[in-house]
């Protein structure tokens, strides 16, 4: 396998955690506020997530597996905040799968037009 290819998989796994980890709802939410409102602790997180502290807590760490999210402790407060790196080479890849397709539908758009 080529550098490039095994480079091209590895970005994609890497992506693929990020992507899994924001399939959740309730992470997609979290994400949301954190993205919104900036480093939040656990317990204001917790009010009106619809879910217990314990779910909130679970839910974090797999933010924090995937590296969406980082904390810090605050007093006796654990502080989590948006890890802004790891979102934007998930974009980068998007990017790139983006013009991909860009590049497929232009392809298609030269075969139709050239084929009729």
């Amino acid at each position: 396998m080529s550098r490039a290819r095994s480079a091209a998989l590895q970005r994609a796994d890497d992506a693929a955690a990020v992507f899994a980890a924001l399939g959740d709802p309730t992470r997609l939410r979290i994400v949301g506020r954190l993205s919104d409102e900036g480093p939040l602790s656990i317990s204001v997180l917790s009010q009106d997530a619809g879910v217990t502290r314990q779910a909130v807590t679970k839910h974090l760490q797999a933010l924090a597996d995937a590296g969406i999210v980082h904390d810090r402790w605050q007093g006796r407060a654990r502080i989590f905040a948006l890890e802004p790196r790891r979102l934007a080479r998930a974009q980068q890849y998007l990017n790139v799968v983006s013009a991909q397709w860009d590049t497929a539908i232009a392809r298609l758009r030269a075969f139709v037009e050239d084929g009729t």
